[in-house]
């Protein structure tokens, strides 16, 4: 990746640059930091095959502090981060301190909530090291837990100062993770950017994905969003589409068979595309290209009758409901969504149901 080079977004509150963190603003940034305290926070993932290769390449963070969260979206919940901040408070952390959250997207979404309330805010930067981070998570200062799996309850509006995105981190992941970002870059295309989603669509090499410019495409679509919203006011909502029924399915599973948060982004996809098809939002023709491209990379899963109801309770709890209405973006097209519509439990359950046909009849 080192040829490539970097490409800088520079958006209202913050600033993302993509490339070798080498090469990037990184060090500059640490040295701001000079005579403070930096706090590193990781996972037992990227404690394991990516903080050597961080603290090894910049001075600056031999005396950093390093804490470590456990793994797993079980573990992104207050318990964990009162933990933390009874560290932060053991180790003396100032407001005038620095929090760098070195993980993917669970380290970037809880880092940045354990960052933005300790003490009233402290500056914290997001690595992501993940293509789901590098795209999605940590872009947008959405920062959030969970409770009672109901995905990130909990949270904050508070974006990092810096974002560095280098996909040398992602040598570390197995292909499954790759395609968890995938996800979310698909998402993106089908949202706002049409001939970004027939190039993506046809890519199925890991390697292809991980491409600067292909990575720059998405997180440009998203940043460009979020300047025009950053409260998710309005137009941000559209960035929701997948996630009614994907966080649904994914906190339903929590306890079950669990599946991973770009994977349940895709089933949510998949089930809603089926509901904008349904309504003649999309054609029947759209909605199969939508459904093959995403039957390629993720697989099905099977959903019996009696699970509908409870699944279908945890879309109840969804952060875009108001008046106790289903809320959800709909595709207008591919390229284009619309937000705040209101879905009944008829439609999700026909959606939903559909999943299970493609998972019981994949051909």
């Amino acid at each position: 990746m080192s040829n490539q080079k970097m490409k800088i977004i520079k958006a209202t509150n913050y600033q993302v640059e993509i490339g070798s963190i080498l090469e990037s603003s990184f060090s500059n940034v640490l040295s701001a930091f000079s005579g403070h305290k930096i706090i590193i926070i990781v996972d037992e993932n990227t404690h394991d095959n990516c903080l050597d290769y961080l603290i090894t390449s910049f001075n600056e963070l031999e005396r950093a502090e390093i804490v470590l969260l456990p793994t797993g979206e079980t573990n992104k919940v207050m318990e964990v981060c009162f933990q933390v901040w009874q560290a932060l408070t053991e180790y003396n952390v100032s407001r005038k301190d620095l929090i760098i959250n070195l993980g993917g997207g669970m380290v970037s979404d809880m880092g940045g909530f354990i960052a933005s309330v300790y003490k009233r805010g402290l500056k914290f930067i997001n690595v992501p090291t993940s293509l789901l981070g590098m795209v999605d998570a940590a872009i947008g200062g959405k920062n959030g837990i969970d409770l009672e799996g109901y995905k990130n309850q909990l949270g904050t509006f508070s974006h990092p100062s810096h974002i560095f995105i280098d996909p040398v981190f992602l040598a570390t992941l197995p292909g499954e993770e790759i395609f968890n970002g995938y996800a979310e870059m698909l998402k993106h295309a089908l949202i706002q950017d049409k001939d970004l989603w027939l190039k993506i669509q046809k890519i199925h090499s890991e390697n292809d994905l991980i491409q600067l410019d292909v990575i720059h495409s998405s997180v440009l679509i998203k940043t460009k969003i979020i300047d025009k919203d950053p409260l998710e006011g309005g137009l941000r909502k559209i960035l929701n589409f997948g996630h009614t029924i994907g966080h649904a399915l994914e906190g339903y599973q929590l306890n079950k068979r669990q599946i991973s948060h770009g994977h349940a982004v895709a089933l949510g996809m998949c089930a809603e595309a089926h509901i904008s098809m349904k309504r003649k939002f999309i054609s029947l023709e759209e909605f199969r290209d939508i459904e093959a491209t995403i039957t390629a990379s993720f697989p099905m899963v099977s959903i019996e009758l009696d699970e509908v109801p409870e699944i279908i309770s945890f879309m109840y709890q969804d952060k875009k409901n108001h008046s106790g209405k289903i809320l959800c973006s709909l595709l207008k097209g591919i390229g284009s969504a619309v937000y705040d519509i209101e879905i009944n439990e008829a439609e999700i359950g026909e959606a939903l149901l559909h999943l299970n046909l493609l998972a019981n009849n994949p051909n």
